[in-house]
């Protein structure tokens, strides 16, 4: 079953993302397959409020995390650190690299940038996000993660990295902890 999802999303990835000039349409999307038909408002590092579709017109590399995690957290940043250095300078600069909380009641903006920080984060192309936890539950959803809460500050969670095109369609996801295959697959999904 994996690997005919697998198969799927690679067919997906190669029609989606690679096609060098891409025009983005700036009408709404009405097919219902983009994750800007979200309409659920974050906050960032910096504590500007946005929507995901202010996110369209980049190519997305997605994945939930929080901040207090030691376990897969840390794997999981070292995976998109990974990606962001394998791929071509030129689709670098059209991707955009979003961290999500999976626990916003703690990982306030002032906690997401301190992490950026820490974690060489606070700069371009990462983009670290928090939301209600309605909306954080409904985007986990739509990702196929799976998180529950152990104690106030812990939290099992499934480890996927997810990249979705300039219009918001799925092109590709992985499992993630740094499995070379997964971070090629990610790069291959990016071009």
């Amino acid at each position: 079953m994996k690997s005919i999802i697998f198969y799927l999303f690679s067919i997906l990835a190669l029609t989606a993302c690679s096609q060098k000039n891409e025009e983005v349409s700036t009408s709404k999307d009405t097919r219902g397959n983009s994750i800007f038909v979200l309409d659920s408002k974050w906050q960032n590092q910096d504590g500007k409020e946005l929507y995901l579709k202010d996110l369209k017109g980049k190519n997305l590399v997605m994945v939930m995390i929080f901040t207090s995690c030691q376990t897969a957290c840390p794997l999981l940043v070292a995976d998109m650190k990974s990606i962001e250095a394998k791929i071509d300078k030129k689709v670098l600069k059209e991707t955009n690299f979003v961290l999500i909380s999976i626990d916003p009641e703690n990982d306030t903006p002032e906690v997401l940038k301190k992490y950026a920080r820490k974690e060489n984060l606070d700069r371009a192309p990462y983009t670290l996000l928090r939301g209600d936890l309605e909306s954080t539950r409904e985007l986990a959803n739509v990702l196929a993660i799976k998180y529950k809460q152990i104690t106030p500050i812990v939290f099992s969670h499934s480890n996927i990295i997810t990249v979705f095109d300039k219009n918001g369609e799925m092109a590709g996801q992985e499992e993630g902890t740094v499995k070379s295959a997964a971070i090629a697959e990610m790069v291959n999904a990016l071009k």
